[in-house]
Order: C-alpha cells, then structure tokens, then sequence
C-alpha cells in the first residue's frame, strides 16, 4: 500500500498554514532571521526614523500586568466583533445573494454556469480593506492615547508609526495574493464537484450528490482565511493595548 508523503511541520501564522492547506503546497520554515528580512523590508528613509525613535530605553510591560479594563479595551473588542460580524456577512450572505436563486436549482450544470469565482475575489478584497480602514484608524487611536502618557510612552507611539509606514506596503502587497490562492481552490472544488456529479450520473445515481454543497465548503474555508487575516492584521493593535496596560 503506498503511503502519502508526510508534510514538514511548520509552525508558521495560522493564515498560513491554512492556505498552504487549501493550495496544498509545501511551506518551509524561511532560513533568514527576522532582522534580515526586515533589512529587506524597511527603506533607509525610515530606517533612519526608526533609529530616531529607538535612541532610548523603551518601556517593557511588567510581567503579569493588569487588565486594561478602559474604553480602550472595550473598542478594540468592539472594532474587532464589527469586523467578524462583517466577515460571516460577506463570505456567506453576500455570496449567497448573488448566486442565490442558481443554488435552489436540482441541476448542478444549471447552478456552476451561474457561479464565478470573481464575485468572490471582489467580497475578498472588500474585506481586506474594510480590515485595513478599521484597524488603521483604531491603531492611530491607540498611538495617541500612547504618546500622551509619558515620553517613554511617546517614543514607542513613534516606533510602531515608523513600523506602520514601512512595512504597510509590503503587508498590502503580500494580503493580496491571497484572493488568487483563493481563487485556485475555488476551481479545485468545483472541478472535483463536476466530475463526482459526472461519475454519478453514468451510475444513475445522481439523485444522491446535494447541490452545492462543494459552494458551503468554499464559503466556510473563506471565511476562516479571513478570521486567520483578521487575527494577523491585529497584533499591531494587541501590542498597543500591551503597552498601554502598563503602569
């Protein structure tokens, strides 16, 4: 009996293990440290900026430091529900009014010729800047309440607007790759959907195979690529609340 190849392990941010899953391709630990990646990364302009800031001891949150407990904490949670009550609306409901009356029909032919992965990308991509927006404006928020504590405080408000005007771009340009590895297993399941259909219907067996449920299974792993993005894209926020936990 031959064995399928056991996958290298890799610990990696959910978002991507989760499309190395769906794109079912091989992901290796990178060999680069950090620093050099971000040596790649940062451009001399606010390479330079970044120093600027760093030209102090920046503050450490002590260890088991109190809860925040402030309207900071409660919006943050509340930018955060927005922002996944958004998401299940728009990998599920949205999709689900475009292609709506295709998906009741009993003919699974009738039902593919309706739907078009584009649909799709363009919900991807309008929640990926609804994400951007919201969690922008709210770390900027952060950033002030920050830099009005202490000069100490102010200079890690720097650091992290320094981090968000360097690396925003290539965080952009890396996120938008993804609605196309989207978008390939979108044409797997569909493409394993017709011809399971095609070998039931030579069985005249048809009757069986629900309609659809191939489209429940793509909405499902879209929405959860966009939780694991949402989760990625908040840890500059997270951060921010850390240090503003302190005392």
């Amino acid at each position: 009996m031959v064995q399928a190849p056991q996958r290298t392990a890799f610990s990696g941010p959910t978002l991507i293990r989760l499309l190395a899953r769906l794109a079912d391709v091989e992901v290796t630990e990178s060999r680069q440290s950090l620093s050099d990646r971000l040596s790649q990364w940062v451009h001399w302009t606010d390479a330079i900026a970044l120093s600027t800031a760093l030209n102090g001891n920046l503050p450490c949150a002590p260890p088991g430091g109190h809860a925040l407990g402030s309207v900071e904490e409660i919006e943050c949670a509340r930018v955060r529900s927005a922002l996944v009550n958004a998401i299940a609306g728009g990998s599920a409901s949205a999709a689900a009014k475009r292609h709506g009356p295709a998906q009741t029909s009993s003919q699974g032919d009738s039902m593919d010729a309706a739907l078009d992965y584009p649909a799709f990308r363009q919900i991807y991509l309008s929640m990926q800047q609804t994400m951007e927006t919201g969690i922008g404006n709210l770390r900027g928020r952060l950033r002030a309440k920050l830099a009005a504590r202490t000069p100490d405080m102010s200079r890690l408000a720097e650091v992290d607007a320094v981090m968000e005007r360097a690396l925003s771009p290539r965080e952009r340009s890396l996120l938008a790759t993804v609605p196309g590895l989207l978008g390939g297993h979108f044409e797997r399941l569909l493409k394993a959907d017709r011809e399971t259909r095609a070998d039931a219907q030579a069985l005249e067996d048809a009757s069986e195979i629900a309609p659809g449920a191939w489209l429940t299974v793509f909405r499902k792993d879209m929405r959860s690529v966009l939780l694991a993005e949402l989760d990625l894209r908040f840890q500059p926020v997270e951060g921010l609340l850390a240090a503003l936990r302190t005392r």
